[in-house]
């Protein structure tokens, strides 16, 4: 327990209660590091990724950054500590420009909020913001802060401005979405094609039109190149510099006139001042750059012309506020005359409300306007010392500025330009999002190509023609251990033959570890298909194949089976497979003798699903294995084949998932969806390819999808004729999604 706070006089003893401050000051400096560090990863990631309107994913408007906020902006709210010093009264306008920079950087993210979130999100950062202007005007009052008066009233009419333009765009943000999101559902049935077996050409065309779909109406990239959202760009570049004139002009003038003594916070502002700068610097190269970048392209011969298309104020602004102007009031009145005086209220507030509105973007627009000369005579500068640069290497500046031209307009595609979705007012935009996102798609195929899945592409190879393992693997002469027999599931068929290959004894691990490879990198694509297209609810039985390969992969246990120590003990094949049946069987019957009686096998627990699929799959094998495999080898390389008919089979789908993920997603993370699709487009091109030419050329996506149906087609497509007269046709075009996907004609 502390000491008692009183003195012998009676007095309050407060002469410790300072002490923690340098500690305190630690904290503040810590607290403004990790919102550099936040910033700096969004903005690292925009360069790298070349999304030049930076959308926040480490640093958007949540609670967490608002509490960091808060902790980093201390020194601004405190009222009552001395402030002495340069570097203290810096320190305090530090602060406050650190707000300004991140209220931009926060900009963007607001479209990525649901209506609620926003709204609690926005109403948290303006009690933040009218906190501080109020407690630095008190400070202003009582003379904590003495010196820097025309900066901090600078700074806190750019935090209103700021706030004022946060407000604007929420109130925009579901309406825009409303718009783009009726754009793409438009043009998507206009340009969706029957659904079938997708070619690898097709594919690519249409990852090129979803991207460029997602991409363009991603609620990140239209707040980022909305009027507002570039205009608190140049807001947070004149905060900045207004940080570094007065940094400047309190180191050329000289401490006269500052006051000598020390702060509480004592060591600690050196660090808070150098954190906080850091911060400002590293926060405010998004904000600027989105501005720089809408400004430079968007009125780049223009020049400051004034008319009344600059300022039209397109109707997604307002459209808001006029539907609440005419909606009824949200709560009840009795009284006639009260309701009809609430309501002329309501219309009232709305329509002031709409004025400001478009003045805000008025402001925001006219801000672009002006912005247009300083940054027209930059690129100019700019321009002047590139062609200096290259006019050593060509013979007139004219071949150099088309031959430049060229090269920036070579990645131009007409035929992507009506999947560019924009809004009303962005037709400058149009030109300048074609030339710079039509090669993304190439980019993404291209880093993909790089990260191919070579031990399942060699596996596949294996793979017989039209994958007659897949009606071999299972046979329907085995009667099932209890009253229904389960689903099959590609995953879990694939993991239990692989744990038989894994426990045959004599077999060079040289050869195994492959085709663990193999099935570690199929597995993988299995696993999205099988979550992308499953219609049966087999939940179940992919976690039992997770389980299983978990067990496999790390240790070579078949669940609690040793498969090493089961090789060596046996040494002969056909008793592994044996062994390994009755274990099998032996756990579905426990379960179904214990507490499995009336339950559904999706219901069934993952050990028990696992253990009646390798009771089947080790007696099918075990049904021909006197004639056709009786040897450790042969058993192995039918595995094998086994495993790889299996897995060609099940990727067939692939394509058919690649485009579900580019189309069936909230507007939110489409453009990650896609762009996550592109990627794995570029892993498994070289895949699809080489499936192309063992797949049936007509079979119906539901048929392909479904393991059941495809089992059943190709076991009677291998099983033998009923007379020697007989010929069996099968029509892989008369597949449906209702039938068995099957249609056998007799002739004789």
């Amino acid at each position: 327990m502390g000491s008692h706070p009183c003195t012998v006089n009676g007095t309050l003893d407060d002469s410790k209660y300072s002490n923690p401050l340098p500690w305190i000051g630690l904290y503040i400096a810590g607290a403004s590091l990790l919102c550099a560090l936040a910033m700096a990863l969004d903005t690292f990631f925009g360069f790298r990724r070349r999304k030049l309107w930076f959308p926040c994913k480490f640093f958007s408007l949540n609670a967490t950054s608002l509490t960091l906020l808060a902790i980093a902006t201390k020194l601004p709210v405190d009222l009552n500590t001395s402030m002495p010093r340069r570097q203290d009264q810096l320190t305090k306008l530090s602060g406050t420009v650190l707000i300004c920079i991140v209220m931009g950087n926060f900009m963007p993210s607001l479209a990525a909020m649901g209506d609620s979130e926003m709204l609690s999100n926005v109403v948290a950062l303006g009690i933040l913001v009218i906190t501080v202007i109020v407690n630095v005007g008190i400070q202003i009052g009582t003379g904590v802060i003495y010196d820097f008066l025309p900066e901090h009233a600078a700074i806190m009419f750019f935090m209103l401005v700021l706030l004022v333009l946060i407000g604007s765009s929420s109130l925009a943000v579901p309406t825009t979405k409303e718009l783009l999101e009726q754009k793409y559902e438009q043009i998507y049935q206009d340009h969706a094609s029957v659904e079938e077996p997708y070619k690898l050409e097709k594919l690519n065309e249409d990852v090129n039109k979803f991207w460029m779909m997602a991409h363009t109406c991603s609620p990140q990239y239209v707040m980022g190149r909305s009027a507002p959202c570039t205009a608190s760009g140049a807001f947070c570049l004149l905060s900045a510099l207004i940080l570094m004139e007065a940094m400047l002009r309190s180191y050329i003038r000289g401490s006269l006139r500052f006051c000598s003594g020390e702060s509480d916070y004592s060591w600690s502002i050196i660090l808070i001042l150098i954190a906080q700068v850091i911060a400002i610097g590293v926060g405010t190269i998004a904000p600027a750059y989105r501005w720089f970048n809408v400004i430079s392209f968007r009125h780049p011969d223009k020049g400051i012309r004034c008319s009344a298309d600059e300022f039209r104020i397109e109707s997604y602004w307002v459209q808001r506020l006029k539907e609440w102007k005419e909606n009824p009031l949200p709560y009840h009145i009795s009284r006639r005359r009260c309701r009809r005086i609430a309501h002329s209220l309501k219309n009232q507030i709305l329509d002031v409300w709409i004025g400001m509105q478009k003045a805000v973007v008025s402001m925001s627009k006219g801000i672009q306007l002006v912005s247009v000369l300083p940054v027209s005579c930059f690129n100019v500068f700019l321009r002047f010392f590139h062609c200096k640069r290259l006019r050593r290497k060509s013979e007139s500046i004219g071949s150099i500025s088309k031959d430049s031209r060229h090269e920036s307009e070579a990645d131009y595609n007409p035929n992507l330009e009506k999947f560019v979705l924009h809004l009303e007012g962005e037709d400058d935009l149009v030109h300048l999002i074609m030339t710079h996102s039509c090669k993304a798609t190439e980019q993404w195929i291209h880093k993909g190509t790089k990260n191919q899945p070579t031990y399942l592409i060699d596996l596949l190879k294996s793979s017989s023609q039209d994958f007659k393992g897949v009606g071999d693997f299972d046979s329907n002469h085995i009667p099932p251990i209890g009253s229904e027999e389960p689903h099959n599931c590609w995953a879990l068929a694939v993991v239990t033959l692989t744990s038989i290959a894994v426990a045959l004894p004599y077999i060079d691990p040289t050869i195994i570890k492959p085709l663990m490879r193999a099935v570690s990198e199929g597995l993988r694509y299995v696993r999205l298909i099988e979550k992308n297209l499953d219609v049966k609810g087999l939940i179940n039985m992919r976690n039992a194949a997770d389980t299983v390969w978990l067990g496999i992969d790390l240790h070579d246990r078949w669940l609690n089976e040793d498969l090493h120590k089961l090789a060596h003990e046996q040494k002969n094949p056909k008793r592994i497979i044996e062994k390994l049946a009755d274990v099998g069987k032996n756990r579905v019957l426990e379960f179904t003798n214990r507490d499995g009686r009336g339950k559904k096998t999706l219901e069934w627990p993952v050990e028990v699903l696992a253990g009646n699929s390798m009771y089947r799959l080790a007696r099918t094998i075990l049904q021909d294995y006197d004639d056709k495999l009786g040897t450790s080898d042969k058993l192995f390389q039918w595995l094998r084949i086994t495993i790889a008919d299996l897995l060609g089979a099940c990727l067939t789908n692939l394509p058919r998932v690649i485009s579900m993920e580019c189309t069936c997603n909230a507007i939110e993370v489409r453009e990650a969806s896609v762009r996550e699709a592109t990627y794995l487009l570029g892993e498994c091109k070289k895949l699809l390819s080489d499936l192309e030419q063992k797949m049936f050329s007509d079979v119906d996506p539901d048929c392909m999808a479904d393991f059941d149906k495809w089992h059943s087609i190709m076991q009677a497509t291998n099983a033998p004729s009923c007379s020697s007269s007989a010929s069996t046709n099968i029509y892989m075009s008369s597949f449906t999604s209702s039938s068995l996907c099957l249609s056998i004609e007799t002739q004789t």
